[in-house]
């Protein structure tokens, strides 16, 4: 593997390398007309926080079992895949990202189904809080692999499209977390609580669940051979990386 890039070397995965070409290829192609981003062009930026759930059961994923004692602040990017104008329905993606260690830590969900085999198919969706988000592609954990996918619990997000914001503030969107194996059933650990970010400037916000991984993720050299090679074609490396705000803690009288 190389390093930088998360990209497999060529004598392993040969078929998902393969494939993981041509979607380069195509990428290149639709990244001449929609600059510079191929897909997902326009995009809302949330800020917020996770907080794990007491109890969870383990994933043999770090990420999930070493739970945090306090709230974790995000930020976030949600959008839609082909960027077709609501209510016509979309792929919705939502990235999400958090600091590890004074590094970047990213998720990239996208709608897709709730159960085998549909958690491994995109699916288009009018409303994003309507949609199951998950990763589609498994990490390597500790007892094999280990999805993730985020639920609405409550509220819904203030736009998908950026031209479409409120013009006041409105409720925070919650969604609950989940892992599973590839093809058992989903387990909460945590919640997602974000609302609409005011600095809507997202030209760092490229996200790479490869190149940020969460604590205690691996990945498969097949997941690599077949979404790298696009990554790489369409996110330049020297790109800024915005992390999320950090809390402020509240003032105290004297």
């Amino acid at each position: 593997m190389n390093p930088p890039t998360g990209i497999t070397s060529p004598t392993r995965a040969p078929v998902a390398r393969a494939a993981g070409s041509a979607l380069a290829r195509a990428f290149t192609v639709a990244q001449r007309l929609r600059n510079p981003r191929p897909i997902h062009s326009r995009g809302v930026v949330l800020g917020g926080e996770m907080r794990w759930l007491q109890g969870a059961r383990p994933a043999g994923l770090a990420f999930v079992d070493d739970a945090p004692t306090r709230p974790v602040p995000v930020v976030a990017r949600l959008s839609r895949s082909i960027g077709l104008p609501a209510p016509l329905p979309d792929v919705i993606g939502l990235a999400v990202r958090f600091e590890v260690a004074g590094r970047p830590a990213d998720i990239e969900f996208a709608s897709t189904g709730w159960n085998v085999p549909l958690r491994f198919t995109l699916l288009a969706h009018r409303r994003a809080e309507r949609a199951r988000l998950g990763i589609l592609l498994p990490y390597r954990g500790d007892r094999g692999p280990v999805l993730l996918i985020a639920r609405t619990r409550s509220g819904q997000p203030p736009a998908t499209d950026p031209r479409e914001l409120p013009t006041r503030d409105t409720a925070p969107w919650v969604l609950t977390l989940g892992h599973a194996t590839a093809w058992g059933p989903w387990h909460p650990f945590a919640e997602l609580e974000v609302r609409l970010d005011p600095d809507q400037a997202d030209e760092g916000l490229r996200f790479d669940a490869i190149r940020h991984p969460v604590p205690g993720a691996r990945t498969y050299a097949w997941v690599r051979a077949a979404r790298q090679p696009s990554y790489v074609r369409v996110q330049p490396d020297d790109a800024p990386i915005r992390m999320p705000a950090t809390p402020q803690p509240a003032a105290t009288g004297t």
